[in-house]
């Protein structure tokens, strides 16, 4: 292919050459030989650029026809054919003047929009600068207001910082009082455990021995104050335990607010630090008008002041709980001492009355266990008989099983049939009645045992009745607990 512009030479743009044989019709009738031309491929725009050259797009056609001297003779008659196209190509070009005229619209245009492109970019670099300008300031107005914020978040966390240790300081105190109130309680329960015992093993004595003397009388006013004192310090202890949720409630508070500044910190210092060129920064498109603020500075700045007001008057309350438990522990232990020395009073005069009915209750016990040894030789005899019958029993039983597979008329019920089954009821019978003597016995051992188990009761409480007058009780009682362990210091 060839440049565009230039004229077409290829060899299928010749003339057509025409078939070898003879034409149909007549001579006088034939039609003449149009040339097909080749349409050239043309730019949009450049459709008529060399219209007014005529012999670039389409050639006359040279008529070659045959060797036929018929149709020789009647194409030199003719004149040469012109296409179409090349009569529109003729008429159409334009003159000097309009092409001067043109080509001056074309100059004055292009200075016009030279001018304009001029002033367009002299204003869009000044739209340019002075909105840089205005970018750049409003940048530095936000990192100053982002550097005033993060210094007022860092007043209200010292602030809250600092209310927050000394909370957590009065928790620590306040937690200690409570634990020494509870340890003194529980201090408390090993004397009243000492009273309480002495008490329920007095009701275990019986006839003469339940006396309603001074020592019981003694001991129940000792169980009243020392239950009184524990009932005192559990209250006082409920009342820290209430004050102690109030202040984990002012402290969580503390904490929540705290670590909502150090988040807002972290974001605001994040937001100062970035930069033009930083690789965090794309396009939230929409941001600006969405508003999800819950406070004004002023409101921002009261909630933390709240916060810490309300922490204050926690602490408060803790110090007032503090001095009333310190009063508490000081009266305990004058109430204690004086009715602890008067119940140790009491004891010395009930030790020697019951060793008499003591030692007739070991002689009833030591009859009574050599009777249950004997009950026990006849249960270990019935049982050993009880087994001896278990295995003729399982004989007679198999060989009933066994006689039971004989074939058809051979299960027969036969004399020895008859004596196998009167065997297994006979044996049934005897294990029956061994049995039933066995349970008889085994309920007499029970009784024996019960009878035991009451004696030895009656004499555990006569030896209790003593080991607690004179072992246990003045053995217990005679170590008081010490001033520190009453307020509870361990």
């Amino acid at each position: 292919m060839e440049f565009l512009g230039t004229a077409q030479t290829a060899s299928y743009c010749s003339p057509k050459r025409a078939c070898g044989f003879s034409p149909l019709l007549p001579p006088a009738v034939s039609a003449p030989a149009i040339q097909e031309c080749y349409q050239p491929y043309y730019l949009p725009g450049h459709r008529y650029q060399n219209s007014w050259r005529p012999s670039l797009f389409h050639r006359v056609s040279n008529s070659q026809t045959c060797q036929d001297e018929g149709a020789m003779r009647h194409s030199a008659l003719r004149p040469p054919t012109i296409l179409p196209e090349l009569r529109a190509g003729l008429f159409c070009r334009n003159s000097p003047h309009d092409w001067d005229q043109c080509n001056q619209m074309q100059i004055r245009g292009a200075e016009a929009s030279r001018l304009w492109a001029s002033r367009l970019m002299g204003d869009s670099m000044r739209l340019m600068q002075d909105k840089a300008q205005l970018t750049q300031q409003m940048q530095e107005g936000a990192c100053r207001n982002l550097s005033q914020r993060l210094s007022d978040i860092g007043f209200w966390k010292s602030e809250l910082s600092y209310e927050l240790e000394r909370l957590l300081g009065e928790n620590r105190s306040v937690d200690a009082v409570k634990r020494r109130l509870e340890c003194a309680a529980e201090e408390l329960n090993c004397q009243l455990h000492v009273a309480l015992e002495c008490l329920y093993h007095r009701e275990k004595r019986i006839g003469v021995d339940l006396v309603h003397d001074n020592v019981e009388k003694n001991l129940i006013r000792e169980v009243d104050l020392i239950k009184c004192c524990q009932e005192q310090m559990r209250k006082l202890a409920q009342r820290i335990d209430i004050q102690m949720r109030d202040n984990r409630d002012a402290q969580h508070t503390l904490e929540k607010d705290l670590e909502d500044k150090t988040s807002a910190q972290v974001i605001d210092e994040k937001c100062l630090n970035m930069k033009n060129t930083s690789d965090c920064i794309t396009f939230f498109h929409g941001m600006e008008q969405v508003d999800l603020t819950v406070s004004v500075p002023e409101t921002w700045a009261k909630f933390s002041n709240d916060n810490i007001r309300h922490s204050q008057n926690m602490r408060a309350g803790c110090i007032r709980l503090r001095e009333e438990a310190e009063n508490l522990f000081e009266t305990l232990s004058d109430q204690m001492w004086k009715q602890f020395t008067n119940t140790n009073l009491a004891f010395k005069a009930r030790i020697s009355e019951v060793t008499d009915v003591k030692n007739k209750l070991q002689t009833e016990l030591a009859k009574t266990l050599q009777e249950i040894f004997q009950v026990e030789d006849t249960i270990t005899l019935l049982e050993r008989s009880i087994m001896a019958k278990e295995s003729p029993l399982k004989v007679a039983q198999t060989r009933l099983e066994c006689r039971t597979r004989r074939p058809s008329v051979e299960l027969c019920r036969d004399t020895p049939q008859f004596k196998l089954i009167n065997e297994v009821f006979t044996i049934g019978d005897t294990l029956q009645i061994l049995k039933l003597r066995l349970r008889e016995t085994q309920n007499m051992l029970q009784m024996l045992i019960m009878t035991k188990c009451r004696l030895e009761h009656d004499l555990a409480v006569k030896a209790n009745t003593l080991c607690i007058d004179k072992e246990k009780c003045m053995g217990m009682r005679r170590a008081f607990p010490s001033t520190p362990r009453m307020a509870g210091y361990t």
